[in-house]
């Protein structure tokens, strides 16, 4: 199984161990890395069978405006952005994510927040066998859920989990 960590995150896929299925022919992304993981499919020549999204991150829905604020406060105070993030991925939950906390680039904040999930690649990935599935927390403080389900439910099979957030951890 391949892994693509979550923004600011590495070594949290421990929460994920009932999502995930263990195998050569998997590949696994959560938030920042759901959309790694996705491209990585989408561009590879291996044979990947399945493909698991968690709590990808979704910003299409946001304005250009709401990026640049984004990126602002990134870098006006890098420590202070990771502390509420990382407050935010867990909500609900009571979870502490310090020591998963790795330092994120501003850079791949940015594409982050501008990546353009793409109905016609799921699409071609779906044409070549990939299984996709799609878990999204209803209590998420990251994306707006509602509108992240609302994209991927007319694509792929996707779980809309009750009283988690980004985390997907109760």
């Amino acid at each position: 199984m391949k892994y693509f960590n979550g923004f600011s995150l590495k070594g949290e896929e421990i929460f994920f161990e009932d999502m995930i299925i263990q195998n050569d022919f998997t590949v696994v992304g959560f938030s920042y890395g759901a959309i790694k993981a996705f491209e990585y499919t989408y561009n590879s020549k291996e044979r990947i069978d399945r493909l698991i999204l968690l709590s990808p991150a979704f910003f299409q829905n946001h304005k250009k405006s709401f990026v640049r604020t984004q990126l602002r406060y990134f870098n006006a105070d890098k420590k202070l952005y990771r502390e509420q993030f990382l407050k935010n991925v867990a909500y609900p939950s009571s979870v502490k994510l310090d020591k998963y906390l790795t330092q994120g680039r501003v850079e791949e904040l940015e594409e982050l927040l501008t990546h353009l999930w793409d109905s016609e690649k799921i699409l071609e990935l779906l044409k070549r066998g990939v299984v996709m599935e799609v878990f999204i927390g209803e209590d998420d403080k990251i994306v707006d859920a509602k509108k992240s389900f609302d994209f991927f439910s007319k694509l792929l099979p996707c779980y809309f989990i009750k009283g988690v957030g980004h985390l997907l951890v109760d």
